[in-house]
């Protein structure tokens, strides 16, 4: 009888071992989810798309006080963050631990080789298509920049992004003596801007990167008479050819100078003419993280 119960007592001992092994698998991971926010949409004017990517870094705090983000050794580096439709999936996987952490998020995903110099370029073709392998130009170039400060273990960090770079809208606007209609099919480019920028992902400031030189920039068109580009935040002290708008093989060429501020939209009415020599430029207002 000793023998039996011994044996009986061994195997329930044994069972309740596999139960609570079984137990502890099930227990769901205690990951670091994101709730994004985006100022008012990105450039493609939607929300996030399936597929899109955000960069993620995370520094845990040392006795309450927080700790400067590095390349490396952080809590986390450079996670690639993916939006599946519904959330966003981290690669590798962030778990929570005790204490506070400072969460700095980015978009599009890259591979900074610095986080306080990291060197990003928009599209000098801001009309290129999106395609299943690639952001179209003007997406390529919106540079999103979010930062969470003190968090700890919650359901899901809130990260409110923020545009970081600057975008000119062109409206062409049709003169008195101007025959016909507005052209459709113009092809707009923006000259004289340096689409090198310097980055420091712990605090989004945006520079120019002053030892490349200033290029040419396609516009993307929105609408008859409407085109928009991003370009790195950047002041043009010098009235230099700013704006060409290309059609029917007339060019239609303004000078002049410029500030372009961080996250601000800045609009520019050209007035068409007969004569190309006679273009007039309007610069409206701006609207600070109003790219709708």
């Amino acid at each position: 009888m000793k023998k039996i119960l011994f044996l009986s007592t061994m195997a329930a001992l044994i069972m309740s071992g596999c139960t609570q092994r079984e137990d502890e698998l099930a227990i769901p991971s205690d990951q670091m989810q994101f709730s994004v926010e985006y100022p008012n949409t990105r450039a493609t004017d939607t929300a996030f798309e399936p597929n899109d990517a955000m960069g993620v870094y995370v520094t845990q705090y040392d006795n309450d006080k927080a700790v400067p983000l590095q390349i490396s050794g952080n809590y986390a580096n450079n996670v690639k963050s993916t939006y599946n439709g519904t959330k966003w999936e981290n690669s590798p996987a962030i778990y929570w631990a005790d204490g506070k952490f400072d969460v700095f998020a980015y978009y599009p995903y890259g591979k900074p080789a610095s986080v306080d110099e990291y060197k990003f370029s928009v599209a000098l073709d801001q009309s290129t298509e999106e395609t299943t392998e690639a952001l179209s130009g003007y997406e390529a170039s919106d540079f999103l920049w979010a930062k969470a400060t003190g968090v700890s273990r919650t359901d899901a960090v809130p990260l409110t992004f923020k545009h970081r770079m600057s975008k000119l809208v062109v409206n062409l606007v049709k003169g008195e003596d101007y025959t016909g209609d507005i052209p459709s099919e113009a092809v707009v480019r923006i000259h004289n801007t340096t689409p090198a920028a310097i980055i420091d992902l712990a605090s989004g400031v945006v520079t120019k990167n002053g030892y490349e030189a200033p290029k040419s920039i396609t516009a993307k068109k929105v609408a008859d008479g409407v085109y928009t580009a991003i370009i790195v935040p950047q002041r043009l002290e010098n009235k230099l050819p700013l704006i060409e708008v290309l059609s029917h093989g007339v060019s239609y060429l303004v000078e002049s100078k410029f500030v372009f501020r961080s996250g601000m939209q800045h609009t520019v009415n050209l007035t068409l003419n007969n004569n190309p020599d006679m273009v007039r430029i309007e610069i409206g207002g701006e609207i600070e993280n109003g790219w709708e």
